[in-house]
């Protein structure tokens, strides 16, 4: 008989739901972010201003795509350490590039736009798409916009290409542009239709980052309510773990921080992202705040802990030789704690004790990921920070089906489990 689904883990991910609803784009992401601990009493920073960190107190800042946010408890100085839950705001999919609006054959209007990350290309086709992200008009104005279902990758059909199932390969700039209308060539501009919707007009638009995104909805299913399937699962589950786990912390002995980067499914090379400056700016402000000298910093580095969380593979039920015949971690089982033996995760024993008895004080499982020896592994958020900063950290997420996909599934259950192990962690 398949177990019943705790009211507090599907009240959980019916909130992932809506999260991932209002985040189309890592923009979008960290903006309702922000929102949500504004409203949770959190005092958002701009990196403009001069900062006034108070012990007991509660801030939110923000950096394009990606977002710090943190809590000081009472009694904090420059030699407190820091305890962080990172994790990152974009997904693979598609990203517009310039002159992007294209007359097809047949009169199709169609764009043109470049592979971001590293997709499952055939899980795009034949889906309703959104066109989202920000517009920058030449006031220097930043404007997030969506535009609702608008375009679609159309598959040839299997009347036209017989061997289709026998292996649909994809040519990345002829077979995956998209339509979006049809009829009068002067009447097609993608940037006119953005503009709108962004409430400006297109010759003011000096700037834009736009990506496509699923307009499916999450939804539950399965025996038992057992399943949660959504886009953009990688890594918004993460994010809004992470989210949920800061806005409820109380640490007593430690800086309690949460932080979600952008670009990590392009390598994390940007201003905002984990290989950037932006999380080792925070720290030294917080810490320059607080009195300390950069050799406080050092210190209170060299006693800090970071938990990367990134969505990990669940066994396939239909590939499992691709996966390691020993640990086998399974969706409702419980986060993973990711292990590598050249270090494209973090996880060391000290990180991995950290984990496990964090796990335990929340009262959750936890299982252990590694990959087969012939099917190498990504790698994450994890060791780049921890390379830059030198703060020990150990790499965990939740494992799921059809990672990289449109559309992903992972376990109702374990999205509870990982904010719920993220406060333990955030608890010390």
């Amino acid at each position: 008989m398949t177990p019943s689904v705790p009211a507090e883990a599907r009240a959980h991910v019916d909130d992932l739901a809506a999260f991932v609803q209002a985040s189309p784009s890592s923009y979008h992401a960290a903006a309702e972010t922000v929102r949500r601990l504004t409203e949770a009493g959190f005092a958002e920073l701009s990196e403009r201003d001069a900062w006034t960190i108070a012990p007991g107190g509660r801030y939110v800042i923000a950096r394009d795509g990606s977002v710090i946010a943190f809590v000081v408890p009472e009694g904090a100085g420059p030699l407190t350490p820091f305890t962080i839950v990172g994790a990152h705001t974009d997904s693979p999919g598609f990203k517009l590039k310039p002159k992007p609006t294209v007359i097809g054959a047949g009169g199709w209007w169609q764009l043109g736009w470049e592979v971001y990350g590293g997709p499952l290309l055939n899980s795009w086709l034949d889906r309703e798409l959104e066109l989202a992200g920000r517009i920058v008009t030449l006031d220097g104005t930043e404007h997030l916009v969506r535009t609702g279902p608008l375009v679609r990758i159309p598959q040839l059909a299997v009347h036209l290409d017989r061997g289709v199932n026998d292996g649909l390969k994809l040519d990345r700039q002829r077979h995956t542009a998209p339509i979006w209308g049809l009829g009068d060539d002067e009447s097609a501009d993608i940037l006119a239709t953005l503009a709108a919707a962004a409430g400006v007009t297109a010759d003011r638009i000096g700037g834009y980052d736009i990506v496509a995104a699923d307009t499916q909805q999450p939804r539950v299913f399965g025996a038992g309510d057992a399943f949660f399937a959504s886009g953009r699962l990688d890594n918004l589950l993460s994010t809004h773990a992470g989210l949920v786990a800061i806005a409820d912390a109380h640490p007593t002995d430690a800086i309690a921080m949460f932080a979600s980067f952008d670009h990590e499914e392009i390598g994390s090379s940007s201003r905002s992202g984990a290989a950037g400056p932006f999380l080792e700016d925070v720290l030294g402000r917080i810490g320059a705040a607080l009195g300390g000298t950069a050799d406080d910093r050092a210190r209170a580095f060299a006693a800090s802990f970071h938990v990367s969380s990134d969505v990990g593979h669940s066994v396939h039920p239909n590939y499992p030789e691709k996966h390691d015949p020993v640990n086998h971690p399974i969706a409702g089982g419980g986060p993973i704690l990711k292990i590598n033996a050249v270090q494209r995760y973090a996880t060391d024993a000290h990180g991995a004790a950290v984990w496990m008895a964090a796990c335990e004080a929340a009262g959750v499982p936890t299982q252990e990921f590694v990959s087969h020896n012939d099917v190498p592994c990504g790698s994450t958020i994890g060791p780049i920070a921890a390379t830059r900063l030198g703060i020990r950290t150990v790499d965990v997420g939740v494992p799921i089906l059809s990672m990289h996909s449109a559309r992903e599934l992972t376990a109702v259950l374990d999205p509870w489990y990982l904010a719920r192990a993220m406060g333990a962690v955030l608890a010390r």
